[in-house]
């Protein structure tokens, strides 16, 4: 496997940037580029479209990782600011930590894994089209609009730090949701969430479809078969659109 470096420190996120798009002109046959010391830099792997390439990224990188990607996998060990997944297109973005607001962002494709928290409105405007399918799943907690607007794909939130007994305490999910369907591991109730969602029957046809993102989660992130187990077993709440057009009453009829 043809490896390269690039150490971040002190570099300005314009710098970095550049250097990254030129280390990868330059070496069509990389397979992994590690960037070392990385502290804040925003738009890391923006635009980049190489299906066969793996992005280490060690340290905090900045918001809007991975915006607009098309085809890599970018591995974080650590945080992440706001929004990874900023609209990209096809690739898998796995965090070793949290992320913060936004995150997934308009995801039209490609997943995003997060092993801790995210911050508010993660899903936000998350769509699908033909064969391209955003899937978010998220170890931790979600803060508040989980899936505001969103038009398609799945959000899978696991919520493993605590029971699937146990009300979870994020408000306004799903507002004006008009596609796509979210899981949350643990109870919601009906107040929790904003116009256009409703709560749907979890049915044993939802198992099986979680089931591979949870076992893709747990092998990514290093856990073992029974905490799998325990999360393919668990209760979920499931939160889908009451309507692909929830708010055609507000429209302006045609006259014509």
């Amino acid at each position: 496997m043809k490896e390269l470096k690039i150490d971040a420190k002190d570099m300005d996120y314009r710098e970095l940037n550049e250097k990254i798009h030129e280390v990868l002109d330059e070496n069509k046959d990389l397979e992994k580029l590690v960037l070392e010391n990385v502290v804040g830099q925003r738009f890391i792997g923006n635009g980049v479209s190489r299906k066969d390439l793996t992005i280490i990224v060690n340290g905090v990188p900045g918001g809007d990782l991975g915006m607009f990607m098309k085809g890599p996998k970018v591995v974080v060990n650590g945080n992440a600011d706001h929004a990874p997944g900023n609209t990209m297109d096809e690739g898998f973005v796995v965090i070793h930590g949290s992320s913060g607001d936004v995150t997934g962002h308009s995801m039209r494709g490609g997943k995003v894994y997060v092993q801790g928290n995210v911050g508010y409105r993660s899903g936000i405007h998350m769509k699908e089209y033909k064969y391209k399918f955003p899937v978010l799943v998220i170890g931790g907690a979600a803060k508040d609009f989980l899936g505001e607007y969103m038009a398609g794909g799945i959000i899978l939130n696991l919520n493993m730090d605590q029971e699937d007994s146990e009300n979870i305490e994020g408000r306004m999910i799903a507002t004006g949701i008009h596609g796509g369907v979210i899981y949350v591991r643990g109870i919601v109730k009906s107040s929790q969430l904003g116009i256009a969602a409703d709560i749907k029957e979890f049915t044993e046809e939802d198992i099986e479809k979680i089931t591979p993102y949870i076992e893709e989660f747990c092998a990514e992130f290093g856990y073992s078969d029974e905490i799998k187990e325990k999360l393919i077993n668990s209760k979920y709440t499931k939160i889908a659109p009451i309507s692909s057009r929830p708010f055609q009453k507000l429209y302006t009829p045609d006259l014509r």
